[in-house]
């Protein structure tokens, strides 16, 4: 071997070296998220970024609207619902990765005013005509609007406040119509009131576990990012330590 035959292999085999090192290029994940979980998302997001460099591209709604999204063709890489039921169909459809399914949270029921001293620590103010709307997500369609009829009707109030309810599409357009004052009560995700500044958390009620069917809330891996390294990258992101504490300073129980 000539000696520069065997400088241009040395050369060769360091930039080979080199390219075997170096980062992967950053990418983009693509995250349906259902509307109570947005908040948190966001701070797990850019800590998930700082540490990657890879960007969450997010979508909220109802888990049930962005289950149908999903089945319609909607290109979302990650699913983070609301209940385990959708996660769970779209495993045995076959668009979601079989064994990617599991619990990052576990969701928490509140009934809240923004006006302080209207809840008290027992929710009689359920039971008093000192109000006019009481707002609760979709039950048909949002998990959390399901725990909150669940609760009322546990509470035997379910028809007796029917008239007083005002439905959101999800638990983020329910907290709204209480934040905006179109309602004076809502049933709530407890994350959503720890995200305000305690100056704006006016009063609420942690509606007893026992009153609704557990909230437990899936993250799946999607079909069509199977091999998408980025969002398998975001999945183990969520499953670590320092996101589980996040997520339940946020107000959730423990996945």
């Amino acid at each position: 071997m000539t000696a520069a035959r065997g400088r241009g292999l040395g050369l060769a085999l360091v930039i080979t070296a080199a390219l075997a090192a170096a980062p992967a290029p950053a990418a983009e994940v693509r995250v349906a998220v259902a509307a109570n979980f947005v908040g948190t998302l966001d701070r797990l997001g850019k800590t998930f970024q700082a540490g990657s460099g890879n960007t969450l591209l997010v979508s909220s709604g109802s888990t049930a609207k962005l289950y149908a999204q999903i089945r319609n063709g909607a290109p979302y890489d990650v699913l983070l619902a609301a209940d385990a039921e959708h996660p769970q169909r779209l495993e045995q459809e076959g668009l979601a990765v079989a064994g990617s399914r599991f619990t990052y949270a576990r969701g928490q029921l509140a009934l809240w005013s923004r006006d302080p001293g209207r809840v008290d620590a027992e929710a009689k103010v359920l039971r008093t005509s000192d109000f006019r709307h009481l707002a609760i997500a979709n039950p048909s369609i949002a998990p959390y609007g399901a725990a909150a009829q669940q609760t009322l009707q546990h509470l035997g109030l379910w028809e007796t406040l029917t008239p007083h309810l005002v439905r959101g599409e999800d638990i983020g357009q329910a907290f709204q119509f209480v934040q905006s004052g179109n309602a004076e009560l809502g049933f709530v995700a407890l994350a959503q009131i720890r995200q305000l500044k305690p100056d704006a958390r006016g009063s609420y009620w942690l509606v007893p576990a026992k009153l609704y069917a557990p909230i437990e809330q899936q993250a799946v891996l999607l079909t069509r990012a199977s091999d998408n390294a980025a969002a398998r990258a975001f999945l183990t992101f969520l499953r670590s330590r320092q996101a589980r504490e996040l997520i339940q300073a946020d107000g959730y129980g423990p996945g």
